[in-house]
């Protein structure tokens, strides 16, 4: 039984085998969901998750089942170990967004039905996979390309550092003190084969990149910290005078952006913004992992 909770759940091979799905044509992929269900479990809100999983289980020729945390009560009304067994009565997969990663550990631990993270405080990795789909189609290939993050070291920076790391690319991270990779994702992130670059001025990470990546400095369930935020990251937004340290990279931004705050308007709607088309790809990620999954089932 294979899950996808995290990119090293993964092997480089299995990785590069997704991004090829996810920029196959649709119609290659066959229909291995026909005639059955995928639960789309989400305790938190959701745009191109939701969207995108859900057209995902479609063209696969399966049925998507949108399930709130009101209707389960994962740990309050039924545990998440008995809200995944009676998932696993009805659907070929679970795909979950939650805040707890260890929900996900949880889940697949009963090895019923494969589990995929929609994302969890811990990890993004079909937003990780999107995002190395993206650059291969941008720049042709991951390998060798300088990849840089500036922002907060948080879920989403981590499955990218994976994804970029395991394809060999270099990956630079540039965040203020206190919102860096803790020492026990260093230590995952180095497990894992991936070289990271640490900076703590955003011009040493951006200098020659040939993709300059940001998000959210205030993530969900983080609002109560913005003011403290925004002083922490005053000089880290990506404006057009830190892209000029990558006179030929393109940008990213896993969305929801904040115009203003950690990107400029003149960045994220400019030409060398890929922000849609990587959102694009986000349908391309989860189709190939659900194909990945069930072929041959």
């Amino acid at each position: 039984m294979r899950h996808l909770l995290e990119i090293d759940d993964l092997t480089p091979g299995e990785l590069e085998h997704l991004c090829e799905l996810g920029l196959a044509p649709p119609e290659s992929l066959g229909a291995p969901l026909a005639g059955r269900g995928v639960a789309c479990v989400f305790t938190k809100p959701s745009a191109r998750t939701r969207n995108s999983t859900e057209m995902a289980v479609v063209q696969l020729g399966g049925h998507p089942a949108y399930i709130t945390n009101d209707e389960v009560g994962i740990d309050t009304r039924e545990s998440a170990e008995d809200v995944g067994r009676t998932l696993a009565c009805y659907h070929a997969t679970i795909c979950a967004r939650v805040h707890d990663h260890g929900v996900l550990d949880r889940m697949a631990a009963l090895d019923l039905v494969p589990v995929v993270n929609l994302l969890s405080d811990s990890g993004h990795p079909l937003q990780a996979i999107a995002d190395v789909i993206t650059i291969r189609a941008e720049l042709g290939s991951v390998k060798d390309r300088v990849v840089a993050y500036v922002g907060d070291a948080n879920n989403v920076a981590r499955s990218l550092a994976l994804a970029v790391g395991y394809l060999g690319g270099e990956m630079r991270i540039a965040s203020p003190p206190g919102y860096g990779f803790s020492p026990t994702d260093a230590d995952r992130l180095a497990a894992a084969g991936v070289a990271l670059v640490a900076a703590e001025r955003p011009e040493d990470a951006v200098r020659g990149a040939d993709v300059v990546y940001t998000d959210t400095w205030t993530s969900m369930g983080q609002e109560a910290e913005r003011e403290q935020r925004l002083r922490a990251f005053e000089g880290f937004s990506v404006d057009d005078r830190l892209m000029s340290q990558a006179p030929s990279a393109v940008f990213l931004h896993c969305l929801p952006a904040h115009r203003g705050e950690e990107v400029s308007a003149s960045v994220i709607d400019g030409e060398r913004s890929r922000v849609w088309p990587q959102a694009a790809n986000r349908l391309a990620s989860i189709r190939a992992v659900l194909a990945w999954l069930h072929q041959g089932s």
